[in-house]
């Protein structure tokens, strides 16, 4: 029974075409790989050396060949052939260009072209030069006339020749294949997440890999022939340039620095080259490196701080609960007036004691963020009524508000006793009359708030050390809690805290993520009432419009309603899985899943798009929909 033919492949087409190719040129050829083993070989090889079959299959030992031919007296007369062979395999293993001319056992000539390739292994031409040597002997007997230099310098000359082709073509292979090492390198360095440049002594870009603005938002992709300030502008040029000027001078510098339109923080090294006429610039941006590495510490500070108090908070609460019933007691008895006043006082001290236990466990207790939407105007409006009759005498509160209209997504409770926080600390660190200035604005993808005063500024120690849990400088007046809920009300909603000292005093500003309230029409699919009910009041308390479906099949009847902004589904529903809603939602109609299965089931995985674990908080819902791209159909 005859078996079946192999199937032709392309790759097998290909390869047979370019053994047709090979076979068409005058000089034999073969190619070796890294292993010493046959791998092409065309049939002027097979014919010139006069090799058997076995010799000329791909995979032949390269020490088998050359043993042939040794004892076939290829190479003259050798007294120990196995010593020539191993001499030629050692000198194959490490190979080098060469051209070599010899005369062979049978009295031909053969030019001898070898070159190494970048896979491993090499490639060999053979070329016969026979008729070429006869020429050059027929010229040296007929030509009396020529002196012997004469013909020595012609067949130096034609050697010559032949050898520098033979080193033109290594040339041209060296630059294909620098040309396509250059060409890998340059797409592996655009691949990596960040700016690699070589600037001269003229602070120019000289090579960039086109990730400037993935780095530094903003800048120019293509910046090769720019100066350091038509790339990154004259505020970041002048931050940069006295490290580039010690690098230039032959210092390596390694430093960080805030980029001041996105706020993002960069780490920047430089390296001089060895010509000492340029830098090597590597900028990485570490934002979220730097945010981790402070909210480490300050966690660490948080969790000393709750080793310090959880000891002594119980019966210290305990303590205040029987002074607070104690001085009640009294406060309604009929006394006289001083000891009125006493035990009012009495009272007093206690419940700001019981305040300031509430503030510890707020530190030391996990607390999620409250989204909602906010005129952020009107809070401020709203804060400043209830600043002002707290303020020194003479102080004045002045708002500088910036904002485009509409809502934004929140925690107003957090922000407003922070922003309250910051006034007050303010009208403290200054003698009156003073000025407070709140100002709000956006910038880019931020929320900018910022409290400055015209006090004498924070010291040195204050600027490192203020979030700091206990850390104060009202020398006994205050608790040493009032910055360090700031920014842990502010890191908690993936904002920043800067202290900093302005023209006329100090300043700290709170940057938000800008999260515009977009109110959408959302397609709720949810097959247990309860869980769907409690959903649409998340939703309508976010300010979207609801349509709810309690079954798959009813959720794809509606899928084509005009406004439909977003789909919010659950994984696990009574007639199929919620991400078949993927396949049947309109063009550009994100989806929602939502769930109870824990991370890592094969059902999340199926997931296209962002998953809710059950049950989750109308803050997380929050930030979940604003993460989404706005569609043209949202309107604020």
């Amino acid at each position: 029974m005859t078996q079946p033919a192999a199937p032709i492949t392309p790759e097998a087409i290909r390869d047979d075409l370019t053994l047709s190719g090979l076979n068409l040129i005058g000089q034999a050829l073969s190619i070796f790989d890294a292993d010493l083993r046959l791998a092409v070989a065309n049939r002027q090889y097979q014919a010139m050396f006069d090799l058997p079959d076995a010799l000329t299959r791909p995979g032949t030992h390269f020490e088998d060949t050359i043993r042939y031919l040794a004892r076939r007296g290829e190479y003259g007369r050798v007294q120990d052939p196995e010593s020539a062979v191993a001499l030629r395999v050692a000198q194959a293993r490490t190979f080098q260009p060469h051209y070599f001319e010899r005369e062979r056992a049978d009295g031909r000539w053969v030019a001898v072209e070898g070159a190494p390739l970048t896979q491993g292994g090499w490639v060999t031409v053979y070329t016969d030069i026979t008729d070429i040597k006869r020429q050059e002997q027929l010229l040296r007997a007929r030509s009396d006339a020529l002196s012997e230099q004469v013909l020595l310098n012609a067949e130096r000359l034609a050697a010559a020749n032949r050898k520098l082709a033979a080193t033109n073509a290594a040339l041209s292979e060296a630059q294909r294949i620098l040309t396509r090492t250059e060409a890998r390198t340059r797409q592996v360095t655009e691949m990596v997440p960040a700016h690699i440049a070589h600037m001269d002594a003229q602070l120019r870009y000289t090579f960039s890999n086109r990730r400037l603005p993935v780095v530094f938002p903003g800048a120019a992709g293509n910046i090769v022939g720019l100066t350091l300030e038509e790339a990154l502008g004259a505020a970041t040029a002048r931050t940069l340039r006295p490290y580039m000027e010690r690098a230039l001078a032959g210092d390596p510098q390694v430093f960080e620095i805030t980029h001041p339109t996105s706020g993002r923080r960069i780490r920047i090294a430089l390296t001089p080259d060895r010509d000492g006429q340029g830098v090597y610039i590597l900028s990485t941006d570490v934002s979220a490196e730097v945010q981790s590495r402070e909210a480490l510490a300050h966690a660490a500070r948080r969790n000393l701080a709750a080793r310090l108090t959880s000891g002594m908070a119980h019966d210290f609460g305990n303590l205040l609960t029987i002074i607070l019933g104690l001085q009640a007691r009294l406060a309604a008895r009929d006394l006289p007036s001083d000891a009125a006043e006493d035990v009012q006082a009495t009272l007093a001290a206690a419940r700001r004691g019981a305040s300031l236990l509430d503030r510890l466990a707020q530190i030391t207790g996990a607390r999620e963020p409250a989204l909602e939407p906010t005129d952020l105007p009107a809070l401020l409006d709203d804060l400043a009524v209830l600043a002002r009759p707290s303020l020194a005498e003479g102080t004045r509160l002045d708002l500088a508000v910036a904002l485009p209209p509409g809502q934004l997504l929140l925690d107003p409770g957090a922000l407003q006793d922070s922003l309250l926080n910051l006034v007050l600390n303010a009208n403290a660190a200054m003698t009156a009359p003073g000025v407070i200035t709140l100002k709000a604005r956006r910038s880019g993808d931020w929320l900018e708030l910022s409290v400055g005063d015209t006090g004498p500024g924070f010291t040195p120690e204050a600027l490192t050390r203020a979030t700091e849990p206990f850390f104060t400088t009202k020398k006994g007046q205050g608790s040493g809690l009032g910055l360090s809920m700031v920014y842990d009300q502010t890191k908690m909603v993936g904002g920043t805290m800067r202290l900093s000292n302005g023209p006329r005093g100090a300043q700290v500003m709170l940057r938000l993520p800008w999260r515009p309230v977009t109110r959408r029409m959302v397609l709720l699919v949810e097959d247990d009432d309860l869980i769907r009910a409690q959903v649409r009041d998340q939703l309508t308390g976010l300010g979207h419009a609801v349509i709810e479906a309690a079954s798959l099949s009813e959720a794809r009847a509606l899928t084509d309603l005009p406004d439909l902004g977003v789909i919010l589904s659950d994984i696990q529903l009574g007639d199929g899985l919620g991400v078949e809603m993927a396949r049947v939602a309109p063009g550009g109609v994100p989806l929602i899943l939502m769930t109870s299965l824990p991370p890592g089931d094969p059902l999340r995985d199926l997931a296209p798009g962002p998953v809710l674990t059950k049950p989750f908080s109308q803050a997380r819902l929050a930030a979940a929909l604003s993460a989404l791209r706005p569609s043209a159909e949202d309107t604020p």
